[in-house]
């Protein structure tokens, strides 16, 4: 489903738009579903009309350049993350004491600034210092809103010392604010008070990889004879322990219906995160571990050469905290393909023990879902005016209420994903929707379609008959 998160401050905002599972928002009867997948990401900056827009590699060097060249600015102090200018997309350099200059460069989509930047030519726009810091917050709110790409963190790290000139000069220009969590984060770690985090070298085992991130109360945090790769944070410690010893002693979802929602979101938080699909030695393959609410625990590779390019692929980063984790909460398997043909194939570990069903209650009068069928087909073929440029077919489940009213839909193969823009299934959800990040909850029945968009321009629905 189509979601969007606003971060709003006078003179900056940050508008996200990405895709949910709303079956597993329902489920879990979150107030706010979560946004796992960036697929837009847009700056309004006060005085300049059109936004800055990118996708989630701009997204993640904005927020990268925003919060290092803060830590620099409130401590007066050079920070090396700021000067190294040659892989990020954005970038912050201060011209005078009120003003500061933001470039963006290529492979930014969109008409950035009104459509005057010629492509292959960084973007360049200069903020005073208000409008520096109200994107800063907006960075802030950004990061302490847990439903939006949590996989998503902030590193910091403490500029040193010997970079100042005078420790009383820099403390002077600590000037009071209205700051974030992560604002004084910098602020704190720019002052030199917080400490380096105290991170341990890994321990790699010489058979496979294999990491979970799920504490148990009967495990106790030690070195064993079997050792395991131990991922770190900036500033938590996790619990880590082989994933087959995890599935020994916690339950295991098996049921079809929840493994095929959790494949669903498992998904949408591995394929944009895994940006650089550059060659791969072969298929690589690894059996993970997710729990109920979605949240990756555990991964094992399956033999040493997905042990060895284990940071060609995103599972590390996607590792789930276990700080605020239920112990011996249900666990269910997948096994997750990141191919040499670069696509990203993910299925449950030892398939479906029968056919999934969606789940919540469905209209099942055969006379209204014929009415609700062309009704469907009617509105879509109304609204879907973009000339295909997809290879083959697009194909969605989408549910709609006894009004005829879209409640949700899902793409059901790889290509429907990648050019669901080019189909109006987002717009007719946000046009009934508005702003909503989800659609209400209110439990009603709903009708589900097989919806098929072709090359050609054809259009195909039918009555929903379960996943093939």
């Amino acid at each position: 489903m189509n979601i969007q998160r606003k971060y709003s401050l006078p003179n900056c905002t940050l508008l996200l738009e990405g895709l949910s599972d709303i079956t597993q928002t329902a489920n879990f009867q979150e107030l706010r579903p979560q946004l796992s997948i960036l697929v837009n990401a847009e700056c309004y900056i006060s005085s300049y009309t059109q936004p800055i827009v990118g996708g989630r590699e701009f997204f993640e060097s904005l927020v990268r350049a925003v919060s290092a060249y803060a830590q620099e600015v409130l401590s007066n102090i050079p920070n090396p993350q700021v000067q190294n200018h040659n892989s990020e997309l954005v970038e912050l350099q201060k011209i005078n004491s009120n003003s500061h200059r933001l470039t963006v460069h290529t492979e930014i989509t969109g008409d950035n600034l009104g459509g005057n930047t010629s492509e292959g030519q960084p973007i360049q726009i200069v903020l005073n210092t208000v409008q520096l810091f109200d994107l800063v917050e907006a960075v802030d709110q950004f990061f302490a809103d847990s439903q939006t790409l949590p996989e998503l963190s902030l590193e910091l790290h403490p500029v040193n010392r010997s970079y100042s000139g005078s420790n009383q000069t820099l403390l002077k220009q600590a000037i009071p604010a209205t700051m974030g969590v992560s604002s004084l984060a910098v602020a704190a770690l720019a002052f030199s008070l917080i400490p380096a985090p105290q991170v341990s070298p890994p321990q790699v085992n010489p058979e496979v990889e294999s990491s979970t991130s799920i504490p148990t109360p009967t495990v106790a945090v030690t070195p064993t004879t079997t050792p395991t790769t131990t991922p770190t944070t900036s500033a938590t410690p996790t619990a880590v322990q082989d994933l087959e010893t995890l599935l020994k002693t916690v339950p295991e979802i098996k049921d079809p219906s929840q493994l095929r929602a959790l494949n669903r979101q498992v998904y949408n938080q591995i394929h944009p995160a895994w940006v650089n699909r550059s060659e791969l030695p072969e298929d690589l393959v690894y059996r993970l571990g997710v729990a109920a609410d979605g949240s990756i625990v555990g991964y094992k590779a399956v033999n040493q050469k997905a042990s060895d390019a284990i940071d060609k692929t995103p599972l590390p980063k996607l590792l789930h905290n276990p700080a605020n984790r239920v112990p011996n909460e249900p666990i269910a398997q997948f096994k997750v393909v990141f191919t040499q043909k670069r696509f990203l194939e993910i299925s449950p570990w030892l398939g479906y023990a029968k056919t999934p069903e969606v789940t919540g209650k469905k209209i099942t009068d055969t006379s209204k879902i014929k009415d609700l069928n062309q009704k469907l087909y009617s509105t879509i073929r109304q609204n879907w005016s973009v000339t295909p440029t997809f290879a083959s077919n697009l194909k969605y489940r989408v549910a709609v209420n006894k009004e005829g009213v879209i409640a949700d839909y899902e793409p059901l193969n790889q290509v429907a994903f990648d050019y669901f823009r080019e189909t109006p299934l987002p717009q007719m959800f946000q046009s009934v929707y508005g702003s909503n990040v989800a659609a209400p909850d209110n439990k009603e029945a709903l009708a589900h379609f097989r919806v098929v968009f072709t090359p050609k321009g054809e259009l195909e629905v039918k009555p929903w008959k379960g996943y093939k």
